[in-house]
């Protein structure tokens, strides 16, 4: 049977402090070699998953930035792209200026993928743009943003309080054509609120693996809220012992947390049983 295991990134796949193990590597290439068809589904760009996930040699692209992007690491090259319409942009941009919230937009600009932002007025703002651009070298461009806003915009993300976004994420439900995810990081105390269009999601991510390359059956990996729409698509859904309570309720199984690399254990003992496995 022609499977994909796919992975979330960030709480899943990766150690609490954001890195692949020695471990989790070692066995993932272990399995990748007998075989196994493997690849990632994130909120993560390629500037951040092409460093981060080197140590893999994953071999199916992997879903980037909730699914706007379909990225195949190992040939280095954008396979799918899912932009959102100008005037759709520019009631995303009315939204956050309503409230009160500023926000980073991602475009198109020549081919290559870069980010555009008109303040830093927070300090975790200042942290995202800082580790992006000096650590994961990610363009970044301060402008106004509604001169940009145009038909190679694909992305707008934000990070604040639960109750500073929760007012953004309301009003832009009533945008057509685009759709969001809303949760905590996994590493601090701030939520995120990402906007993308409609037909871009960690869902529509797997469907568009499923046609391409012919996968007949999907076991996905996740931790988070933005992991739901991901195992919508499932055919196995497998939540690591860290995941939130909502995640594990939705969840066929419930393995080791990403501390203890329990993505990378439980597929090495399940890999070869899965191929006989009727779903």
């Amino acid at each position: 049977m022609n499977i994909l295991y796919i992975s979330d990134l960030d709480g899943t796949l990766l150690d609490p402090v954001g890195d692949v193990t020695a471990v989790t590597a070692e066995k993932l290439n272990s399995l990748i070699k007998q075989g196994m068809n493997f690849s990632a589904a994130t909120a993560r760009s390629v500037y951040s998953v092409k460093p981060k996930m080197s140590a893999v040699n994953m071999n199916v692209p992997c879903i980037l930035m909730n699914g706007v992007n379909i990225y195949d690491l190992k040939n280095d090259c954008l396979i799918n792209s899912e932009f959102i319409a100008p005037a759709a942009s520019a009631e995303i941009l009315r939204a956050f200026e309503h409230n009160g919230k500023q926000c980073f937009m991602y475009r198109i600009d020549d081919g290559i993928l870069t980010c555009y932002y008109s303040k830093l007025t927070t300090n975790v703002m200042k942290s995202f743009a800082e580790v992006r651009k000096y650590e994961y070298k990610k363009p970044f461009v301060q402008c106004n943003l509604a001169d940009y806003a145009d038909e190679y915009t694909m992305y707008f993300t934000s990070t604040g309080s639960y109750d500073e976004l929760l007012p953004v994420k309301l009003e832009i439900e009533g945008i057509d054509g685009v759709d969001s995810a809303f949760y905590l990081d996994v590493y601090n105390d701030a939520w995120y609120l990402e906007i993308f269009s409609h037909r871009a999601s960690k869902s529509n991510g797997i469907k568009f693996l499923r046609e391409k390359y012919g996968f007949e059956k999907v076991v996905a990996f996740g931790d988070n809220l933005n992991d739901l729409p991901m195992f919508a698509q499932a055919d196995l859904k497998i939540a690591v012992g860290n995941a939130r309570d909502e995640v594990k309720a939705a969840a066929d199984i419930i393995i080791g947390d990403n501390k203890n690399n329990g993505v990378a254990l439980w597929l090495e003992d399940n890999f070869i049983k899965m191929k006989e496995r009727t779903f």
